[in-house]
């Protein structure tokens, strides 16, 4: 098999892992953290079966193409370098310092620096479109909804009601995030698939979300149990609901790949403030932007610290 080839799927299955193992928490850690009781197989059979029909469905929609068209401005290297290994690798090691690194700068831009500056004008929209309709939202919603969820614990009647809606929700919320994300994997594969390799690339996708459902998030979970009442399966649903709306928007504004890091860390500092402010109105709050800073700091470093790191690798590694 010629070296050129070997490195494509290498590529692949080392960003399938990273990509997974990063950016998956950030659209199912609520659904994780509110079924908790669940059997990890059952969450996986659920997951996975969204994710098939997602790329099942972009891949006869777009004539193989499983990017839904996000990459279009990033051409196959020819041929591929063994460097191009080196970006999942390093998303490999700063994920579990548990920084929300951004997949999609990290990776995609090693493929073509020219369309960094369009990521990150709507990875930044999008923080600030879901920062700003979280809040407006959860004023709205806080002491009606909210407040109402914290002061009475779901009944078993309840549960069952609201754990369909959640599902619902986080099955519309799940496939978005797939439409955007699906474009930091397959980056590595030809543009347009055949059968055999849509097939493989499902095959390993699905065993590496088995893994990070089995092992409970990782890392990157801890930013969303600090929140409030997330693990209420009621709080939940909302949440991914309101997330899942946002990257339906960008999706439909155009295909300019995008950070849904950004997105996420909006929608729960705008619901944060709008709760605090709502229900906590006599609380000092120093310690609750203290906690919103750190986490929109982490993601700045990580964006500074993904964008620093693939022009220094990339300089070094052709000057080898």
């Amino acid at each position: 098999m010629d070296f050129s080839v070997i490195v494509m799927y290498l590529g692949f299955i080392l960003a399938a892992y990273s990509v997974i193992g990063n950016d998956t928490i950030q659209t199912l850690g609520t659904f994780l953290s509110s079924n908790e009781r669940k059997k990890w197989w059952v969450l996986w059979l659920f997951a996975g079966g969204i994710l098939a029909a997602t790329l099942i469905f972009g891949y006869i929609s777009h004539n193989g193409d499983v990017s839904y068209g996000r990459l279009v401005k990033y051409p196959m290297p020819e041929p591929f370098a063994w460097y191009y290994l080196l970006p999942p690798i390093i998303l490999m090691l700063l994920t579990r310092t548990g920084i929300p690194v951004s997949t999609s700068f990290l990776i995609l831009t090693f493929f073509n620096e020219k369309n960094l500056s369009d990521m990150v004008v709507k990875s930044l929209s999008g923080y600030a479109v879901a920062f700003t309709a979280a809040i407006l939202l959860y004023l709205g919603i806080s002491k009606l909804v909210e407040k109402k969820f914290i002061e009475n614990p779901i009944t078993s009647q309840q549960e069952r009601l609201w754990t369909i809606l959640q599902w619902c929700s986080t099955g519309f919320l799940w496939s978005q995030w797939l439409i955007q994300d699906f474009a930091n994997i397959y980056v590595y594969l030809p543009r347009q698939l055949d059968i055999y390799s849509m097939v493989f690339s499902l095959v390993v996708i699905l065993g590496l979300l088995a893994y990070i459902i089995a092992s409970k998030g990782g890392a990157i979970q801890s930013i969303i149990k600090s929140k409030t009442n997330t693990v209420d399966i009621r709080s939940a649903t909302i949440i991914d609901f309101v997330y899942g709306v946002v990257l339906f928007y960008f999706k439909e504004m155009n295909n300019v790949p995008m950070s849904t890091t950004w997105v996420f860390i909006g929608v729960l500092a705008g619901r944060e403030i709008a709760l605090n402010y709502m229900l906590r109105k006599n609380e000092p709050r120093t310690k609750m932007f203290k906690s919103l800073g750190m986490d929109l700091v982490k993601v700045v470093v990580g964006l500074v610290v993904s964008i620093a790191l693939v022009f220094a690798v990339k300089f070094l590694a052709t000057s080898i």
